[in-house]
């Protein structure tokens, strides 16, 4: 891995998002997308506020509602509280990109990221990912395929599509072993800057953000994890999986010098 840069930049402003969508400015704000997740939203978001309030960061929790047809809308409110505040904001784009996005661009905390809201990834991997964020590197992410870690996964079809996909993304990002573990985590004025201009709204969007991270000169690690396949994914390995490829296909070809 190349020598760290910490970039630092001074918080941008964004004009064209809505006042209602900005949140107070915290040490560390954690975006969880969701759509229809009323049933697995509530334990990940007590998981989450729980760890966060036993820290001395300040801090906050946002879920971008993906529109929901269920009550994904209501979980939050019943966990907000001053110490550690949980946000929800809409965004009708669809797609996990697109709400991701949403939720960094809206950010003012000095450090934002996201989890998924299955919480396949236990909350306590943040204290590996923070010390790292605060010695500068631009982007800390979770990993399920470097030593250290230990991935669970049932279905052989998503451990095939996963190599493959792996395969794919490692043309442009050939130093990131896991690029889709849905727990990563930047420095909030980078990452601000960077997702404004990303355009893919679907699973490939961690691809894409880490591409342009690294373009424009953050640096990237990965630490080792416990995860696990959790059951209600609304990920569709035959449907998801070959629009990912897809997308990352033109990440690589926008990427060969012309």
């Amino acid at each position: 891995m190349s020598s760290r840069t910490p970039v630092r930049r001074a918080a941008l402003a964004h004009p064209a998002i809505p006042s209602c969508l900005r949140r107070p400015a915290v040490e560390i704000e954690i975006v969880i997308p969701a759509v229809n997740e009323e049933r697995r939203l509530p334990r990940t978001i007590e998981a989450t506020v729980a760890h966060l309030r036993s820290q001395p960061w300040s801090s906050a929790v946002v879920v971008v509602d993906n529109d929901s047809v269920d009550r994904t809308t209501e979980v939050p409110e019943h966990f907000d509280n001053p110490v550690t505040p949980v946000h929800v904001i809409g965004c009708s784009e669809h797609g996990k990109g697109a709400a991701v996005r949403r939720g960094i661009v809206t950010s003012a905390a000095r450090y934002v990221g996201f989890l998924d809201a299955d919480n396949a990834t236990p909350i306590e991997t943040l204290d590996k990912i923070l010390p790292l964020l605060r010695n500068g590197y631009a982007a800390v992410i979770a990993s399920r395929h470097i030593e250290g870690s230990h991935c669970e996964v049932d279905s052989a079809l998503r451990r095939c599509g996963g190599w493959t996909f792996r395969r794919l993304a490692r043309t442009v990002l050939p130093d990131i072993s896991d690029t889709q573990c849905g727990f990563k985590f930047f420095d909030g004025p980078l990452v601000r800057s960077v997702a404004a201009n990303c355009q893919v709204n679907g699973f490939a969007f961690d691809v894409e953000l880490l591409v342009r991270l690294a373009r424009a000169g953050g640096t990237i690690a990965e630490v080792p994890v416990d995860w696990s396949d959790m059951p209600g994914s609304t990920f569709s390995a035959r449907r998801d999986g070959l629009r990912s490829m897809a997308d990352v296909l033109r990440i690589v070809l926008a990427s060969v010098p012309r």
